[in-house]
This record gives C-alpha cells, sequence and structure tokens, in this order.
C-alpha cells in the first residue's frame, strides 16, 4: 500500500512572494489509516519572526537562529517524502512554501497535493466551518500538541485524511481512497460530489 506524506509548514507571513519564509516543517507518513513515520525540524532561513507570529505559533527568534539551516532542512525533507503523494490542509498555502523553500536549495519538485480543506468541503457539508481545529473537535481526532506548531497540526491533518479514507471506503464503497480519487474529488463542483460519489455504490441487487 503507498503512502501519503501530510505536511504543515510555519512560517513568517502569507505567501513567500510577499517574502514569507518557513519556520517549521513536519510530515506524517500515513498508510493503512495509520501514521507510520514522522519528520520534523525547525528551519533558520536567516529572517525575523515578527511578533504575532510568535504569539500564534510560540517559535521565537531565539528557538530559529539554533536551529539547522534551512537548506539542510528541506533537502532531508524532501529525501523523506520521495516520490510520495502530498496531503496539507489549505494545501494550497504549503503547497507554494514546499516548491520555494526548495527553490531557495536550488531543487524543483512538482508533487501533487490534495487538500483535505477542499475534501471536507465535499464530503462534510453540515460541519460548522472547515477549519482543522474545528474538525479535530467535530471528530474528536488526536490531538498530540498545541495548534500552530507543525507537527500537531501534520498529525491532525493526516489523522483527518484517514477518517476521510474510511468514510469513502465505509460509506461510499471506494474500495482504495488512494491520493487519485482524493485529488478527483477535491476537484469536483459541490453541486457533483453526490453524482461523483455514486459511482462507487454497488448496483441495486448486486
Amino acid at each position: 500500500m503507498t503512502s501519503i506524506a501530510v505536511i504543515d509548514f510555519e512560517t513568517t507571513g502569507a505567501t513567500p512572494a510577499q517574502g514569507a519564509r518557513a519556520t517549521e516543517v513536519a510530515i506524517c507518513l500515513l498508510e493503512g489509516g495509520r501514521i507510520v513515520d514522522r519528520f520534523a525540524s525547525l528551519m533558520n532561513a536567516q529572517v525575523w519572526i515578527p511578533p504575532f507570529i510568535t504569539q500564534l505559533t510560540g517559535i521565537t527568534n531565539d528557538m530559529v537562529a539554533d536551529a539547522p539551516p534551512s537548506e539542510a532542512v528541506m533537502r532531508e525533507a524532501l529525501a523523506f517524502v520521495g516520490a510520495r503523494p502530498m496531503v496539507a490542509h489549505n494545501a494550497a498555502f504549503d503547497r507554494q512554501f514546499w516548491r520555494s523553500e526548495l527553490a531557495h536549495c536550488g531543487l524543483v519538485a512538482e508533487h501533487e497535493f490534495a487538500c483535505t480543506l477542499l475534501l471536507s468541503r465535499r464530503l462534510y457539508p453540515d460541519v460548522p466551518n472547515h477549519k482543522l481545529g474545528t474538525l479535530a473537535q467535530w471528530f474528536d481526532l488526536p490531538v498530540s500538541g498545541r495548534a500552530h506548531r507543525a507537527l500537531a497540526d501534520a498529525e491532525v491533518a493526516a489523522h483527518l485524511l484517514a477518517r476521510m479514507q474510511r468514510d469513502l471506503e465505509k460509506r461510499h464503497d471506494c474500495s482504495d481512497a488512494n491520493s487519485a480519487l482524493l485529488m478527483a474529488l477535491q476537484r469536483i463542483p459541490m453541486a457533483q460530489v453526490g453524482a461523483f460519489l455514486r459511482q462507487f455504490s454497488p448496483a441495486p441487487g448486486r
């Protein structure tokens, strides 16, 4: 069974286009509904962390000053992920930092990303909102640390993905809720989700 790499970044701002850099990365490998391996590290990109980011994440300038260089961390992270498909909650955010931080190392990695936020909107329309913390409470997912730290958030996202895969298999008879199916589902217009999922249900009388 192919594992999926679930990633989370903590950063100095919203987008690399405005000069933001990553301060922490964590990756969980999910296989068969279980986290089978983890990678996590602070990273020093030699940038200043604004006070409001420290208040949000708990990551200080002193912590990052003692961390490994960002290039070393990203090279290790890329080796850890390998060619696995990737997942993140609000993947548009993490994907841009994944590509940007690798570009700072002179590396290119065109991994496909599935997004648990987009998938949640399609699978769980009755949830009050689709923030990771809300979904963790709604489904009583395991939480191992403070929100807005990379490893804690990556683990919650991995547990959320495992829940989605189980629901796809049990409720919709998707025998293999793999990354290809997840990528297809997240692109389906909301009004067409029911029809998309019904194609996996057994025909009447079978």
